[in-house]
């Protein structure tokens, strides 16, 4: 029995989302519909997080066990030639990689971190083909508060007031973030946030408050305040789903120092 380990991209612009949900066209149902065929048996996925509607990847994991024949170094080609077939919405999902690991290896569970990117466009206007991958802001942002801001999210701390208020969540709501920073490139701010774990709408809504921040309503000294209070009313909005990129996911803490690094640079 064979341990494989998935990075996976994808636009999520046409998906309902990464898990599997009947009758609609998920990023984990699609995988499985094709492992299945090329595997002749039937798969199942295990990833390392799931994302909403909208939220795209640039290096989702999954994993799955299973014996088959294809080739390994074949498999992610042979799964993207066939994910690719469809004409309305074909090549939106892509296998990057796919290693064997050893046996016990859980793509989530075996996870030590985890970055997202936020993108937003702050401008009058916004280019039409940006629309489903940029938070487009109209108004005027105070990009200094806001990189004060995200600093405060650095630390274990219980992040309560940053999970949607609507989720159905039982068990312990701290979280530890090993960096979180905004910059600035011309029009383009991205929030890079780095973490051990994230609460349901946890990115966004910290996207949503930093640009609260950057309007003026909420000042970059609020956030400690806002966290302890464990009070969702206090922080910001929660940010729309299109500029939600998971970037990375770590397994060991070497590739966990080197992808804080490459984002911080």
């Amino acid at each position: 029995m064979k341990n494989i380990l998935l990075t996976i991209e994808y636009d999520g612009t046409a998906f309902s989302g990464w898990q599997r949900q009947p009758g609609l066209r998920t990023v984990q149902g699609e995988l499985e519909r094709v492992l299945s065929l090329l595997c002749r048996q039937d798969i199942r996925i295990d990833g390392t997080g799931r994302t909403d509607a909208g939220v795209h990847a640039l290096g989702q994991c999954a994993s799955f066990e299973a014996d088959f024949g294809i080739p390994l170094d074949r498999l992610p080609k042979a799964v993207n030639d066939l994910l690719s077939e469809s004409r309305l919405v074909g090549g939106d999902v892509r296998i990057l990689s796919a290693v064997e690991k050893e046996p016990g290896f859980h793509a989530r569970h075996s996870a030590v971190g985890k970055t997202y990117i936020y993108r937003f466009f702050q401008a009058d206007s916004m280019p039409v083909f940006l629309r489903n991958y940029r938070y487009h802001v109209k108004k005027p942002l105070h990009v200094e508060a806001m990189q004060e801001a995200a600093a405060q999210f650095a630390g274990r701390q219980d992040f309560r007031a940053f999970m949607a208020e609507a989720s159905a969540f039982e068990g312990s709501t701290e979280k530890t973030i090993f960096g979180a920073a905004v910059r600035k490139n011309g029009r383009e701010l991205q929030f890079c946030v780095t973490g051990s774990g994230f609460l349901y709408n946890m990115v966004r809504i910290m996207a949503g408050t930093l640009v609260e921040v950057g309007l003026g309503r909420i000042q970059p000294g609020e956030i400690r305040d806002i966290i302890r209070s464990k009070d969702r009313s206090r922080a910001g909005h929660t940010a729309p789903p299109q500029g939600l990129y998971m970037a990375r996911v770590y397994f060991d803490g070497a590739s966990l120092r080197k992808g804080m690094k490459d984002y911080e640079d």
